[in-house]
Formats: C-alpha cells, sequence, structure tokens
C-alpha cells in the first residue's frame, strides 16, 4: 500500500482545487452579470439587421500573435499585400507575450492606412460594420485581476439573434452573443479601430479622435499622402479651425501656397484668437508678395499673447 499523501502536499492540492473553483465561479458569475449592449432608438431603425462581411480573408493565429494576424486582415480586407510574418516583428513583443495598443497602430500606418479608435460604444462598432469595414477588437478572455489580452476581428452582426461574427484565434467566423462579447470587450475599456485609406472617415467619429489620427499618420507617412484625409475631415467638420489650420500645413508643404492660405484663412475665420493661423497666414502671404494683407495677418498673431506672439513679431520687423 503506498504511503499517505503528506499532509501538505494535500493542503497545497485542495488550495490549487479550490483555487480553480474560485476561478471558474467568478468567471461564470461575471459572464452572467455582463449586460447585453443597447442601442439608441435611432440605430435601431436606421441599421440594417444584419451585416456580415465575407470578404475579409481569416489568418489563424499562432502562440500569442493574434495582433498581427488580426492586423493582416483588416489590412487584406483593404488591399495591402503583407505577410502575417512580416507583421509579427513589428507588433509582437516577446517579453510582453503579444502585442501592446501603440505597436498595432504604428504598424497600420507603416502600412498605409491610418487607423481611427472608436468611440467606445457598441453602436460605434456595428455602424461601421454595417458600412463595409471590418473593426479589430481588443478582448480580455478572463478576469480583470488575471488577464487574457487576445484581439479579433468583427466581421458581422445580427439585431434579431444577438449576436457577433468574429474571426477569432483559430476559428474564422466564430459566433458570440452580444452579452458574452460585450463582457470581454467591456473589461478592455472596449477598445477598438478601424484602418482606412487616406480620404476615408469612419461613420461616427468625432472630430478630435480623427484630427489626433491624421496627425499622427501624418507624421509617419508625410503631407502629401495625408493631404486626401485632411480634406476629407474639413469636407465633414468644416467648422473644424484646426482642421483648416492642418490643411493649410500641408498645401504649404507640398508647394500649394495659395491652396495653404485659402485653409489658413478659414481657419482663422473660424477661430479669430487661433494666433498660429495667423502667423502661418501671414507668412504665406509674405512669400506671395502680398505685403498688406502678410502685415495684418502678422499683426494679428503678434496681439495674440503665448508662444506664437515672438515669431509673428520677428516676422513683422523682417518685412
Amino acid at each position: 500500500m503506498p504511503d499517505a499523501i503528506p499532509q501538505r502536499i494535500a493542503r497545497l492540492i485542495n488550495a490549487r482545487l479550490a483555487g480553480v473553483i474560485a476561478l471558474a465561479f467568478a468567471f461564470l458569475l461575471i459572464t452572467g452579470c455582463a449586460t447585453s449592449p443597447a442601442l439608441s432608438e435611432t440605430a435601431q431603425q436606421q441599421l440594417p439587421r444584419q451585416s456580415q462581411l465575407s470578404d475579409v480573408p481569416f489568418h489563424a493565429q499562432r502562440d500569442y500573435q493574434c495582433g498581427p494576424a488580426s492586423l493582416a486582415m483588416v489590412l487584406h480586407a483593404d488591399g495591402v499585400d503583407v505577410e502575417v510574418d512580416t507583421l509579427i516583428p513589428q507588433v509582437f513583443l516577446p517579453g510582453r507575450e503579444g502585442s501592446v495598443q501603440p505597436e498595432m497602430l504604428a504598424t497600420v500606418r507603416r502600412h498605409g492606412r491610418i487607423p481611427f479608435v472608436l468611440d467606445t460604444s457598441f453602436e460605434a462598432l456595428v455602424t461601421e460594420l454595417a458600412a463595409g469595414r471590418p473593426v479589430v477588437v481588443m478582448q480580455n478572455l478572463s478576469l480583470p485581476a488575471w488577464p487574457l489580452w487576445h484581439y479579433a476581428v468583427a466581421i458581422g452582426y445580427d439585431l434579431d439573434t444577438r449576436e457577433m461574427t468574429l474571426h477569432s484565434g483559430e476559428e474564422a467566423a466564430r459566433i458570440e452573443s452580444f452579452r458574452r462579447f460585450n463582457a470581454t470587450w467591456a473589461r478592455s475599456d472596449r477598445w477598438a479601430f478601424v484602418a482606412l485609406p487616406p480620404g476615408e472617415l469612419p461613420e461616427g467619429v468625432a472630430e478630435d479622435r480623427a484630427l489626433e489620427a491624421i496627425a499622427d499618420y501624418e507624421q509617419v507617412q508625410g503631407a502629401a499622402a495625408a493631404l486626401p484625409a485632411w480634406e476629407a475631415l474639413v469636407g465633414r467638420f468644416p467648422d473644424s479651425a484646426l482642421g483648416h489650420f492642418a490643411l493649410g500645413n500641408a498645401r504649404y508643404e507640398l508647394g500649394d501656397i495659395e491652396g495653404a492660405i485659402e485653409a489658413f484663412e478659414h481657419a482663422t475665420d473660424i477661430h479669430p484668437d487661433l494666433a498660429v493661423g495667423w502667423l502661418n497666414l501671414g507668412l504665406a502671404l509674405q512669400e506671395q508678395g502680398q505685403r498688406d494683407a502678410a502685415q495684418e495677418a502678422l499683426t494679428r498673431a503678434a496681439t495674440l499673447p503665448g508662444r506664437w506672439q515672438a515669431k509673428a513679431e520677428a516676422a513683422l520687423g523682417a518685412q
């Protein structure tokens, strides 16, 4: 007869079993208490009842590489020919056993697309799906205290059956209930993004999110690549002073001085206290030989306190 299990080992086994049971119970409790996401009455009326994107390719993830796989799917869907193996060293951090959000977004920019982080609402997510755009979502498949981070690509929804469709892990077109999906997505603060070519904007994007996304893209790809995005932004938000200002800067860098002057004039009309707008308008007018108009714009900039005041004064003195 074998010796009895030593008492200290028995206690350890019991403790481990108890921990597993407690973890499983907590997981079920959280999932069970998770609420099913709701849509506004307007969205309920305007959105199609179902949307399924059948042209989004599936790439099964390898160990801890759901980030590169998800990026390959959305980039391929938009015509960017890049392999998962190419993306792995760009986003996969071995020490973290996964990919983090800044690397995911930066990699999208390097491949010529603008990543727009969506508003943290279920409505924003399904609105993009209804518009035919796959969405990268971040989930925590475990508990908040022991996170198991995971990226998937949302490719469809059904409002009648209340189900999401995702390319996830090793499973293509995985079906999850709204309730289950919302529980795991909420643990990432509902982080999600779409990858769009310059000139396209998400359906419900806020002005500040669009400004930030395009500015970050321009830093990587330059003014020529970002120009269609700035034009789309001021088309969507015609009262965006900063949008017109950024458009003016892009046009100026590309040698379109008259177009830059037009954009700077729009920016200062919308926001008369935008000192840098007056400064750049004055400098552009100077370059065109319009001395009186340039002096007027630079004088306006010089009267506004702040970091641009000294530069405006110096430009006036150089006239």
